[in-house]
């Protein structure tokens, strides 16, 4: 799974019609409905302004009144297809006097998204879990050595009978964090680690 460093665009024309690809990182649908105000009003003349977001627990598409499934799914099959989340694609359209039909509408709006995409750069989404490590005072130290090593960090740290040390670490790397942290306390720790 991929997301994008920053906004990325293209241009495409198709008999006189300008199709305007933008690409958006964002984490949420309230970002995207800013990000759309805010594109209205840049382009207030255009006929469309068509748009699909994915995004974490959150998806949405809107033809904004070409012909049903002509512009936005198009659009929501290249992100899907680019396996990206937390983005936003848009595309407004200038019209150009010349209908376009239902193949051509589809082909245009997949082609402008698809065109952003050559200008994007995407990074690589890393799922981090936070976990909970209580052991024995005497152990903490090892505890952090351990986090330093596989690059988690620590969020919190809290006495009480024991020590109870909050961690955030990626997840590719927590099984064999917790294997390691397991093996060095031989058996002496409690991960809780949230549903």
């Amino acid at each position: 799974m991929y997301q994008l460093a920053a906004p990325a665009f293209a241009e495409i024309e198709i008999k006189k019609s300008r199709f305007l690809g933008q690409l958006y990182p964002l984490n949420s649908r309230a970002e995207a409905r800013q990000q759309l105000v805010s594109i209205r009003a840049q382009h207030p003349d255009a006929v469309h302004v068509c748009w699909a977001l994915v995004c974490t627990g959150d998806s949405g598409l809107d033809d904004d009144g070409e012909p049903s499934g002509t512009a936005a799914k198009p659009m929501y099959n290249v992100l899907v297809h680019k396996d990206v989340t937390n983005v936003l694609a848009v595309v407004v359209r200038y019209w150009g006097g010349t209908k376009l039909g239902a193949g051509g509408l589809t082909r245009a709006y997949g082609q402008a998204i698809s065109d952003a995409f050559k200008n994007a750069e995407l990074i690589e989404v890393e799922y981090v879990v936070e976990w909970d490590i209580i052991c024995a005072y005497a152990d903490e130290s090892h505890v952090r050595r351990l986090s330093d090593k596989f690059a988690a960090t620590v969020q919190q740290l809290v006495y009480t009978e024991s020590a109870t040390i909050t961690i955030s670490i990626k997840q590719k790397w927590a099984d064999q964090f917790e294997t390691e942290l397991v093996s060095m306390l031989k058996g002496q720790v409690n991960i809780i680690k949230p549903d």
